[in-house]
């Protein structure tokens, strides 16, 4: 039986992403799609729970087959569901994704309009909302009425509460009316979050500069905000704090998907705030939380769909070991782990 309050409650979409069965070829080239559950929220909660931790979703989905599949892999991945309800009469979103010869991604949406966008302020779990410790969303449940009104109503009520909010706002510019309306919507919110995590080219994007020079990612800073952190792909990831700034080096795989690595970063990272909140002011264990996060989101890139690709706590740890990078902090049961099986680290 699942608990009825989540240390991390993910707000937003959840869709079917369809997968050309081949890499590398249009989506009018390819002759088949393999069928993947997506949804960067929905990524999230399910990174978190796959490390052993606690998460709910809170979203809408089509009362058709594919909105009740949905719901049954957030149920077996051990997400909380009491937050979902259904539409009778807008469909589950999809969204058919084209994987290009390096492993990026290509987005074509159907959402006319989908069941997420519809998603109601008096339809959501306020209870659920109340009793995290972090909320997390993104941007695209701001595009449309009126789910827009019932994600700022989540947010508030999350923040009174005094839960962390954690944005991450996945630019999807085929869903937006302009590049300009989706810089405009991400940014409406921006001042509002404790935590914000972006890739680098998201704040090419965002700041219309190199996302390199770190006088363009600062422009991203505001007071109050505690933590920002940029993904730069296998290189890692940088963070900055008002007290302290710096990177944490990544890993180098074999990627056959990208989908959903970044998920799977700040799925990890947000896990590990969950336990302990003073790793956003400690900056070894920050250090400490990245290097897990920037392992789970190597993983996820090495086989295709984000859920399923997922890692657990070991196989992060395993590719840190592998690439005999140093635990920074290695938590207990690491060193046991590791102990028992006669290495040091």
């Amino acid at each position: 039986m699942l608990k009825s309050s989540s240390d991390v409650v993910c707000f937003g979409e959840m869709l079917i992403d369809f997968v050309p069965d081949v890499a590398g070829v249009s989506l009018a080239e390819s002759a088949g799609f393999v069928k993947a559950p997506g949804g960067a929220p929905a990524n999230v909660a399910c990174a978190i729970t796959k490390l052993g931790g606690s998460s709910a979703f809170i979203g809408k989905f089509g009362d058709d087959e594919f909105g009740h599949m949905l719901v049954d892999v957030l149920k077996k991945n051990e997400v909380n569901t009491e937050g979902v309800c259904f539409d009778k009469e807008a469909r589950t979103a999809l969204a058919f994704v084209t994987l290009k010869k390096d492993g990026e991604r290509e987005f074509m949406f159907y959402r006319n309009p989908s069941a997420d966008m519809m998603l109601k302020e008096s339809e959501l779990n306020m209870d659920l909302i109340k009793q995290a410790k972090i909320f997390h969303y993104g941007s695209i449940s701001l595009i449309t009425e009126p789910c827009r009104s019932a994600h700022m109503a989540a947010m508030k009520a999350a923040r009174e509460a005094g839960a962390l909010l954690s944005y991450d706002p996945n630019v999807r510019l085929p869903l937006w009316p302009s590049a300009e309306a989706c810089r405009e919507g991400i940014k409406s919110i921006w001042t509002s979050a404790d935590v914000i995590k972006v890739s680098d080219e998201e704040v090419e994007f965002l700041t219309q500069g190199d996302a390199s020079d770190e006088k363009n990612v600062l422009s991203l800073w505001f007071d109050g905000l505690k933590l920002l952190l940029v993904t730069d792909g296998e290189k890692g990831c940088r963070y900055f704090t008002k007290n302290f700034k710096g990177s944490v080096k990544g890993y180098s795989v074999k990627t056959v998907d990208t989908t959903g690595a970044g998920d799977a970063f700040i799925g990890s990272f947000l896990h590990s705030a969950s336990r302990d909140s003073s790793v956003l002011e400690n900056e070894t264990k920050l250090k400490n939380a990245l290097q897990v996060a920037n392992a789970c989101g190597a993983i996820c890139t090495t086989a295709k769909g984000a859920i399923p690709a997922l890692p657990d706590h070991a196989a992060a740890q395993n590719l840190i070991l592998d690439r005999k990078q140093p635990i920074i902090q290695p938590p207990a049961d690491v060193v046991v782990q590791v102990t028992q099986k006669g290495k040091n680290i």
